[in-house]
């Protein structure tokens, strides 16, 4: 190991990855990501579909779930700066309905772990983003869910002034409430 440094997260099995940068004159290189290191860290998925977006300051996408074939993620920043959140969708777990948030720039190079049943979405900080993700099964748009951005049941606190203007997509804006989420899977 050695090339990853792992923080476990309140939430149990989130997970913020740090990776071993080596800079010179020249720039840098790293591990983005590295199966045996990842198994001895507690990670041992399998990832079978990578993705990656652009987006501008600003720009929100989440929170999304896949239902019927939920996902792991791994996730990441490579260019400009996000606020990244998890929400747990557990079912039985102590922290659902709990959420984790944590920053994803180029500069810090993290990576959030996201197991299954988790609601996942995040905000771009920056002016300009290219965001990237590892999943465990393929997505599938028919099964797509998601939860309101601004839920007060869920709260969570994105990190702007009250005042903000979000960008968000038709799908996003129209997105069920906690409580509702709850009622549809028989939680109330």
């Amino acid at each position: 190991m050695g090339k990853i440094t792992v923080e476990t997260c309140e939430i149990e099995g989130l997970k913020v990855i740090t990776p071993k940068v080596f800079e010179d004159k020249r720039g840098y290189f790293m591990e983005t990501y590295n199966y045996n290191d990842f198994k001895e860290a507690g990670i041992p998925e399998v990832f079978v579909q990578d993705n990656q977006s652009a987006s501008s300051k600003g720009v929100l996408r989440g929170l999304h779930f896949q239902k019927k074939f939920p996902q792991d993620k791994l996730v990441r920043v490579i260019k400009g700066e996000v606020f990244d959140v998890a929400v747990d969708l557990r079912e039985g777990s102590a922290t659902f309905g709990q959420w984790y948030g944590v920053r994803l720039s180029e500069e810090n190079k993290k990576q959030f772990f996201i197991p299954k049943n988790f609601a996942h979405g995040f905000l771009v900080l920056s002016d300009y983003a290219e965001f990237c993700y590892k999943c465990t099964d393929f997505y599938h748009p028919e099964d797509e869910g998601g939860i309101a951005y601004n839920d007060p049941e869920i709260g969570v606190k994105w990190p702007v002034p009250d005042d903000f203007e979000f960008i968000l997509s038709e799908k996003d804006t129209n997105r069920t409430s906690f409580s509702d989420y709850k009622k549809e899977h028989g939680m109330i």
